[in-house]
């Protein structure tokens, strides 16, 4: 398989957004009809152009019946004719939205959406994907981490390519957005130059890259496909396990992938090679939803650290071992997640910093400052045995790294004290350290004026200042930013919520993004 690379109320502050908006909930619950839509894309395409013309008042009055909203909210590419304008946002939206639904069913479950690095749906995606990229006229390969790449050369120009990706995997029990969404907008939009004739007046080559590993769900590693191309990823993160055992390398050989020392180091990028990297996501916060508008800038993305803690006893009966006697592992790990808690609520009251972590440190912390334990296990997880150890996660995340080193300390510190005086064993590892990243400000603005063009054509007016909103979450931008300049759109999502199947985006802000990557395309022509 591998191959080598050659609704918020306050959105009412702004009426006419708010109109967008509720409009376009509207049509997602009661007119949405992608499978419709495609059929009529695929007979539009095989028409001649003068049967395009001919039928383009019928076609026009067939989309106004179908779609409330479509007299409201168009995705308008230039001066084109009506047919030609509803196949393009047949593309953008409707058959992005329906992209979307379609891989959202590639799932290792049959109940919830999972799709974990190397999983067997992970594989099943790969064929879909490809597919898609081909269809927008991009030469494709699979590489040696299982990143699925689709590139085009324009005919004249620059060799410095632009790439535009993000993640295929998923947590557990995920929504369908995630990730995906920026895999697909970007296809979408080079599918429109493509029936445009217009790909090969890129003035550089674009590559779209659908990252293998994000989550870092299955190993507990975030970034396994985004840092083997910006060449941060040691070769010692191979050899780590899954629950199973199972090493990253047996994972990719499993999967026909014959990862090696070499060869994993030969998928890191040339710098000199790269022009910029952009990444599509949605927001996976309620900020873009409060202010009533569809896409927001990414000034940058907090940093973060991933912790495994483990906590040793003695493991013993449940009804013979007396409670002044136990060495309970549990009730233990339950004292360090309760200062876990406090710390990261109240950083400044356990905070112990050195000259360089001042008051803008600590008020930095105040403000982004977040923890969570997201998985905890035992052993042997009997309900009447002491257990002998417990094993927890931590994830922590901040825009302020030194601030997030100091935090990282002074936690350590006050946990092996509470281990010791419970007379416990307690070992704490660094599974993953990424620092902040700050957006490239000359990508960000071209962005913004992407954005901001898109949104104009969408509703025939000059629309406010894009906001700009710092992330939370990570993303591969920041595995990339190691290798180049990185800039990220933002993409409401429903109530801010993700990681969760009540993840969802109104089609009309799917097209929206579409239409954004389309307007920054078209400005490195």
């Amino acid at each position: 398989m591998a191959v080598p690379h050659p609704s918020s109320s306050s959105s009412r502050s702004h009426p006419f957004l708010s109109h967008v908006y509720h409009t376009s909930f509207h049509h997602y619950h009661h007119h949405n009809h992608p499978s419709l839509v495609l059929f009529w894309c695929l007979v539009f395409s095989l028409l001649s152009p003068l049967a395009l013309s001919s039928s383009s008042s019928s076609s026009s009055s067939s989309s106004d019946s179908s779609s409330s909203s479509s007299s409201h909210i168009s995705l308008g590419i230039g001066e084109t004719e009506g047919t030609k304008h509803d196949l393009h946002q047949a593309i953008l939206r409707d058959e992005a939205v329906a992209r979307l639904h379609e891989l959202g069913q590639v799932s290792d479950a049959a109940t919830h959406l999972e799709r974990t690095f190397m999983s067997p749906a992970s594989i099943r995606a790969i064929p879909l994907i490809r597919g898609w990229m081909e269809d927008a006229g991009l030469s494709t390969w699979v590489d040696y981490m299982g990143n699925v790449h689709g590139r085009v050369e324009p005919k004249n120009g620059s060799s410095q390519a632009l790439l535009i990706g993000s993640h295929m995997d998923t947590v557990i029990d995920a929504g369908k957005y995630d990730g995906s969404l920026g895999i697909i907008s970007a296809i979408s939009a080079l599918k429109v130059l493509k029936i445009d004739g217009r790909l090969g007046e890129l003035k550089r080559p674009v590559e779209v890259i659908a990252f293998s590993d994000e989550e870092g769900v299955r190993f507990q590693s975030t970034f396994l496909g985004s840092a083997a191309l910006a060449g941060i990823m040691p070769v010692s993160r191979l050899e780590v396990t899954d629950k199973s055992g199972i090493s990253v390398q047996d994972a990719l050989k499993e999967n026909s992938i014959d990862i090696t020392d070499e060869n994993l180091m030969q998928l890191k990028y040339d710098p000199a090679s790269v022009w910029g990297y952009v990444e599509v996501h949605i927001e996976q916060g309620p900020v873009l939803e409060w202010v009533g508008y569809p896409l927001g800038v990414v000034k940058g993305i907090a940093g973060q650290t991933r912790l495994k803690v483990t906590v040793k006893g003695s493991q013993g009966h449940a009804g013979t071992v007396p409670m002044s006697m136990r060495q309970d592992p549990m009730t233990g790990a339950a004292e360090l997640i309760v200062l876990l808690e406090s710390v990261c609520k109240n950083p400044k009251d356990y905070l112990s910093c050195n000259v360089q972590c001042n008051e803008d440190t600590v008020e930095s912390l105040a403000n982004s400052l977040v923890c969570t334990v997201g998985e905890i296990s035992t052993w042997p997880s009997a309900s009447n045995v002491i257990p002998g150890q417990v094993t927890f996660t931590v994830d922590l995340r901040t825009i302020d790294d030194v601030g997030r080193k100091a935090i990282l300390h002074d936690l350590s510190t006050r946990m092996y004290q509470i281990c010791d005086k419970r007379s416990l064993l307690c070992s704490i590892e660094r599974k993953h350290d990424a620092d902040a990243v700050m957006s490239d400000p000359q990508l960000s603005l071209q962005l913004k004026s992407a954005a901001q063009s898109a949104l104009k054509k969408m509703t025939g007016e000059v629309q406010d200042e894009v906001p700009v909103l710092m992330s939370g979450a990570g993303h591969d931008a920041m595995a990339m930013a190691h290798l180049t300049k990185v800039g990220m759109l933002f993409v409401r999502c429903r109530g801010g919520i993700s990681h969760s199947p009540a993840e969802h985006v109104l089609d009309d802000d799917v097209g929206a993004a579409g239409l954004a990557i389309l307007e920054f395309l078209e400005s490195q022509m």
